[in-house]
């Protein structure tokens, strides 16, 4: 009890791979968008609550985060194909700035 969300042992999925993507490669976004990455998915924590025995005190802030998060995440994709080479200069500008610019390890 107590131990923090960032603690538990969970099952693997896109979330937790890219945010040991991110980390093994130095990433420089804040703690709190690197937590919203990680537990956006984990609904039965940040919408039903449960396992609230494992928060530790950073958590009811992070939480927030994760919840402003999921506003954008679930349907809120478009259906048309977005333009790669318009949006690319973005999205380096976007990974030069947390640090990820270059060959990045998977």
């Amino acid at each position: 009890p107590g131990c923090g969300i960032s603690n538990l042992m969970m099952s693997w999925g896109h979330d937790e791979y890219m945010y040991q993507v991110l980390n093994e490669n130095g990433c420089t976004i804040p703690e709190a968008g690197l937590h919203m990455i990680r537990f956006h998915s984990f609904y039965p924590w940040h919408d039903r609550r449960a396992f609230t025995q494992f928060e530790g005190p950073e958590d009811a802030e992070m939480m927030k985060w994760v919840k402003e998060f999921n506003k954008f995440d679930l349907y809120s994709k478009g259906d048309s194909i977005p333009d790669v080479e318009a949006v690319k200069p973005y999205y380096q500008s976007l990974c030069e700035k947390y640090g990820l610019g270059g060959k990045l390890r998977w």
